[in-house]
């Protein structure tokens, strides 16, 4: 006979759906039935000043809390960064849902954009102590021509309707948001329809987790109950029906880092934390960027790999093109028709798009996505360095796809050699490599001399290879991206990196 739970929330519109896509889940997976029981906290009701300035804390859980250890409720869904670090006695976390976004989005009207380049400041709506600190740093150099932009903050609180209404009523110049909740409301028919209504004429930039990491366990879902249940531990082993292990295993590590720096709302500092696995083993990529006790915080590593240690510092090539004096580009006539969703992979197909008007435009890594914003694009996303897969991944966002039509034919610019593996491609030569036969002495020097070898690509490797034979047997790294991945495929002892400011500083001694 099927048993009957209560679910605590708040009551917001993104609570609201949230538990009830977890209810709908918990249904399908156990035949039982949940009811969602609305309870308002001292976050939901003080909406006038940032989180960080109330005195006090567990302000969107604590009427939560007492309604789960008082048996008003069996269970209660939080949004995951919501939890404080110390959770009160009695209560146990069941599951964490599987997400799959981490990443905030920035929201701003396509009236806007047009005019950033003439302006002296831009106003970005949040209260978040962690995008304050990191916007106001960071988000000028990725914005279209925006030199001599100053990028300042507002507080933003409300529900996300409320948020992106100020938007509109332009209280704003643009605001950021957190990527997960808007997803959830679009997969949802009700609260999508309301979306399509307020992202109207609405364009978006999803931020770069290596730039601007989001908070700590962001895009999750947790689940609590009462620890010691009058029920043999029959809820725990349902609710761990939804728990998703890879998520969990992410949040772990950002929570812990979380802890670390001292947790709270107050925290200025984003930490992600994302598990790479498949062909490129398994690694957790860590992203901490912000600011702690008058020190700016700048984590970029890799986790689970080693990395041999250095007595001296070894003599070491850093393969990208300022420093390549084997391979040169060579630019491919392209007319391409206006109106396109482009995903530029190289600085060499900038040549290409000059004078076009992108529907969507899609970066490889945060190096071009700045460059394209200095030639006047606007970017909607960017691969960050981490393969393809991923702008696959930002494109599959049904938020993402009420503002651009994310199911369109997505046009790669690449070389002449290339080939993707995204499912709507089509790639289009904008260049090709060529081999300089006319090296200088004391390069070829230089390269037989060096120990360790960063390549920016799996053809870079082989080129060297060929005309230096000799270095073969020395040490290699790359990115973890599309290169690594080729390096594995052929059999090649290479070692990855989160990226050439990881390889710097381990080979700084």
């Amino acid at each position: 006979m099927p048993t009957h739970y209560k679910i605590g929330t708040r009551g917001s519109l993104l609570a609201l759906t949230q538990c009830g896509q977890v209810k709908d889940e918990l249904e399908r997976l156990t035949g039982d039935t949940f009811e969602l029981v609305v309870i308002k906290t001292q976050g939901d009701i003080q909406t006038s000043q940032p989180l960080w300035q109330m005195s006090g804390n567990n302000f969107f859980t604590k009427e939560l809390d007492e309604a789960l250890l008082n048996d008003q409720v069996d269970l209660v869904v939080h949004s995951h960064k919501d939890l404080g670090s110390l959770r009160p006695e009695g209560i146990t976390m069941a599951a964490v849902t599987k997400r799959s976004f981490a990443h905030d989005i920035l929201l701003i009207k396509n009236e806007t954009i047009p005019t950033i380049k003439n302006r002296a400041e831009l106003i970005i709506g949040t209260s978040s102590p962690r995008r304050i600190v990191n916007i106001e740093k960071k988000l000028a150099d990725y914005l279209p021509k925006a030199k001599n932009v100053v990028v300042k903050t507002k507080m933003l609180r409300g529900n996300i309707n409320t948020r992106i209404q100020k938007l509109r009523d332009g209280e704003y110049d643009a605001i950021v948001l957190a990527l997960p909740g808007i997803e959830r409301l679009a997969h949802t028919p009700s609260s999508n329809e309301e979306l399509k209504r307020l992202l109207d004429g609405i364009n978006f930039m999803i931020l770069p987790q290596t730039v601007f990491p989001s908070s700590a366990s962001q895009g999750a879902l947790a689940i609590e109950c009462k620890l010691n249940r009058a029920d043999n531990g029959e809820l725990l082993k349902k609710l761990a029906l939804v728990q998703d292990a890879r998520t969990k295993e992410e949040v772990v590590r950002e929570r812990k880092a979380f802890n670390e720096y001292g947790g709270g709302c107050h925290l200025a500092v984003g930490i992600n934390v994302r598990k790479l696995h498949s062909s490129k083993g398994e690694f957790f990529l860590h992203s901490h960027q912000g600011h702690l006790n008058g020190k700016d915080v700048s984590l970029f590593e890799l986790e689970g790999r080693s990395l041999p240690a250095f007595v001296m510092a070894p003599k070491v090539f850093d393969g990208h093109p300022a420093n390549d004096q084997l391979i040169t580009k060579k630019n491919i006539p392209v007319t391409l028709d206006q109106g396109l969703h482009l995903y530029i992979t190289s600085k060499y197909c900038f040549e290409a798009i000059s004078g076009s008007n992108p529907k969507s435009l899609w970066a490889a890594g945060t190096k071009t996505m700045k460059d394209l914003a200095a030639l006047g694009f606007w970017v909607n996303g960017t691969a960050d360095g981490i393969g393809d897969d991923e702008v696959e991944n930002l494109r599959s966002s049904r938020a993402a796809g009420i503002m651009v039509d994310t199911n369109a034919q997505l046009i790669v610019l690449s070389n002449d050699e290339a080939k993707s593996t995204l499912t709507t491609a089509e790639v289009v030569a904008c260049y090709k490599r060529e081999i300089n036969k006319n090296l200088s002495a004391e390069f070829k020097a230089e390269i037989l001399k060096t120990e360790v070898f960063y390549w920016t690509s799996y053809f870079q490797y082989q080129a060297y290879i060929y005309h230096f034979p000799e270095i073969k047997d020395r040490m290699h790294a790359c990115g973890i991206g599309k290169t690594y991945d080729l390096f594995r495929t052929n059999g090649v002892e290479v070692l990855p990196m989160a990226g050439i400011e990881e390889f710097k500083s381990w080979t700084r001694v």
